[in-house]
């Protein structure tokens, strides 16, 4: 890893200069196949829930409507479904091995978002009031419960030795990403977080989940560890740069795409990567940038902020260089993922289509 000293005695990663070209067409077509193979299988194991839990959870999927009627929602970008079946073709299996790899990792990424949602107050996901809004705080975290049971069930239910090894994997990736929450919510109570502990909380949170998608269809499979702890590694640093896009989106993101509100991550107090790389910089807008998120954190009155302090605050943190680093570490952590699949044996076309997938991470919009 190539660095350069930042402030405070920090090391600041550096990064390519551009982003890739993106295929679209054939990112969309990957990640629709991951959808169509791996819906049904996702739908049954909901069904498996009792009522009113099948249908709560039916309604954050976006398969009906806040009445119960039956709707065509958005259901996210089913990255993770993608990366399952393509991990299985890694291993040379046909996709349709890391079909229950793919439905137990997006139980537990719901599982996630069903409990974020509520821990960070937010309204609104994918353009439609989230769980609690709807049904209540308990039915989120009911649900959610529910939804991470239902994931190790359908691993283990297939009662094979590579099941119980892709078992092991989703569940230490869960204690992770249990652990990445944790620490975002209590680095908002903190006036300062370093760049590290941002990274180390971020990796936690988003690349652990990545990691186990890329390799759990590889496991299943029957590949070696050796193959699918290089898998993760790609998956790790995928996650990485899914993370700090994920970063810009929650300030300088447009709600009409991202189904959240203007300056999202800033309303929440949150720590992301911008805020950090801005706050390590060191020079006039980023003292002032400090001063201003201290006396945040004691304000009494902080719901009520106008969208011109938060716009203010985001200005801020784009002259201390924030926005501009956390781009140049998205392209970074791309590169170190791509760098990944070079040690691992598998089919050419396959090899193509993760970087394909890394690439769509670093310039979507969404």
């Amino acid at each position: 890893m190539r660095t350069t000293s930042g402030t405070r005695g920090e090391k600041v990663p550096t990064a390519p200069s551009a982003n890739p070209a993106v295929d679209t067409a054939a990112v969309t077509a990957l990640l629709e196949r991951g959808r169509t193979m791996s819906t049904p299988v996702l739908r049954a194991a909901v069904d498996r829930l009792a009522p009113p839990m099948d249908t709560v959870a039916a309604y954050h999927f976006g398969w009906i409507d806040a009445h119960g009627r039956p709707a065509d929602g958005d259901g996210g970008k089913a990255v993770r479904p993608a990366l399952a079946l393509l991990s299985a073709e890694a291993a040379g299996a046909a996709p349709e091995v890391g079909i229950p790899g793919a439905v137990a990792v997006e139980l537990v990424h719901n599982f996630s978002l069903l409990h974020d949602d509520l821990m960070d107050g937010d309204e609104q996901r994918r353009h439609r009031d989230t769980v609690w809004k709807v049904h209540g705080p308990a039915q989120a975290i009911l649900v959610g419960d529910a939804l991470f049971a239902l994931a190790n069930e359908i691993l283990l239910e297939l009662g094979t030795v590579e099941a119980g090894r892709a078992t092991r994997r989703l569940t230490t990736a869960t204690r992770k990403l249990i652990d990445g929450q944790a620490q975002d919510i209590s680095y908002e109570h903190r006036e300062r977080v370093t760049v590290d502990e941002c990274l180390e909380m971020e990796g936690n949170k988003t690349g652990a989940l990545l990691a186990c998608a890329v390799s759990i269809g590889a496991v299943l499979g029957g590949a070696d560890d050796r193959t699918a702890d290089t898998l993760e590694t790609y998956g790790y640093h995928l996650g990485l740069a899914f993370q700090a896009v994920d970063d810009l989106l929650g300030i300088w993101g447009d709600p009409e795409a991202t189904g959240k509100q203007t300056w999202s991550d800033l309303r929440q107090r949150k720590k992301s990567l911008p805020v950090v790389a801005a706050l390590a910089a060191g020079g006039p807008a980023s003292e002032r940038l400090g001063e201003l998120l201290a006396a945040d954190a004691k304000s009494n009155d902080f719901d009520s902020f106008s969208e011109e302090e938060f716009a203010a605050r985001a200005a801020l943190i784009e002259e201390a260089g924030g926005r501009d680093w956390t781009s140049q570490e998205a392209r970074r952590q791309h590169a170190v993922a791509v760098e990944a699949l070079e040690r691992v044996d598998m089919p050419e076309h396959v090899r193509a289509q993760l970087v394909a997938l890394a690439d769509f991470v670093v310039v979507r919009k969404r």
